[in-house]
């Protein structure tokens, strides 16, 4: 029997980079985009690579390049490996007997990769629930809440990326969230609040995005020492993020799109002015001036390489904004929101 579960593309509405800095935030899963992880029992324990994301074999050095190129180093089989280990690492640390049971696990995903989209959470998240289920663990093992810790752990402690609990929130609870990681609840409680909000609240959404970016970590890492540092600058911008997503809840239940809008322009302006045009990088400012030329709110959805947006009314503006972006090579879709 073939186990597969499935994790959707992530989408943070506001409030995002705060979530590593005891932020605030609104994200939401998108199922424009899916990655699909299977397992299944086997005479060996084994890892598939995937055929386009863990490429070892090439017709041409050329090949190797522009694959190397276009795709990056960092493709799914590390992520599979560290989720793994990080399982069997939790289960004995909860004195879970797992069963002496080989398998096989493998991988695909349709999220575009490193353009912000939580790609990498998503794939975690599923594999971890793929092995839960293969190995017979009940699901109060790991309460809801604690899961997400253990899904970052995955990066940060197995694989040594910086990265922020918001996407392994969304991954693990779905819908549409609002989230607090409050320093003082995280130790009290060992996790932040998170709050499930109607998906219906939400007005029609897109994303646009292009090539592949960097990996976020890079993004973050010379504000996470100015933070360690207590730089003034840094942490008043991280409150000013936090504040977003507080007043996004209120305008989300009030259904005020135009401060819904005004409050997704002012993340994306005050992250720019914090990390700069040379970290966005120019294909992300492009993505903004695009969508804000015909009168679209838009913000980063991650670390950058995509938009999210505030989708035009009307087919024809919608149709106006789908050329502008296809004419510059763009790809874009309404957000099909997960519910």
């Amino acid at each position: 029997m073939i186990i597969e579960k499935t994790g959707y593309a992530r989408a943070a509405l506001l409030g995002n980079p705060s979530d590593g800095f005891h932020g605030k935030t609104i994200a939401l899963l998108i199922r424009n985009f899916a990655a699909d992880v299977q397992v299944w029992e086997s005479p060996e324990l084994s890892i598939k690579p995937h055929p386009e994301h863990d490429p070892t074999t090439f017709e041409s050095l050329e090949e190797l390049r522009a694959t190397a190129a276009a795709q990056g180093y960092y493709g799914g089989l590390r992520l599979i490996l560290a989720t793994c280990k990080k399982f069997a690492d939790a289960c004995r640390a909860r004195g879970v007997a797992l069963p002496d049971r080989r398998f096989t696990i493998r991988y695909h995903t349709t999220i575009p990769r490193q353009v912000g989209l939580g790609g990498s959470s998503s794939i975690i998240a599923a594999a971890f629930n793929a092995l839960m289920e293969f190995h017979g663990v009940p699901a109060s093992t790991f309460p809801l809440p604690q899961r997400p810790n253990l899904i970052l752990s995955v990066e940060t402690d197995e694989l040594s990326i910086q990265a922020g609990l918001q996407d392994r929130v969304i991954a693990v609870y779905g819908g549409l969230v609002y989230m607090d990681f409050a320093e003082e609840l995280l130790k009290s409680q060992g996790h932040g609040d998170y709050v499930r909000l109607d998906p219906a609240l939400l007005p029609p959404l897109f994303v646009a995005w292009g090539t592949p970016g960097g990996e976020s970590g890079k993004a973050h890492s010379p504000i996470r020492t100015l933070w360690e540092r207590g730089d003034e600058r840094v942490r008043e911008a991280m409150k000013r993020f936090a504040s977003f997503a507080q007043q996004g809840w209120q305008a989300l239940l009030d259904g005020d799109r135009a401060r819904l809008g005004d409050l997704m322009n002012a993340n994306f302006d005050l992250r720019r002015e914090l990390y700069g045009d040379a970290v966005l990088g120019a294909q992300t400012l492009r993505l903004v001036e695009i969508a804000r030329s015909y009168g679209c709110a838009a913000k980063l959805p991650g670390s950058g390489g995509a938009v999210i947006g505030l989708a035009p009314e009307g087919e024809a503006a919608w149709n106006s904004l789908v050329a502008a972006y296809e004419d510059e090579g763009f790809r874009i879709e309404r957000a099909i929101v997960d519910a």
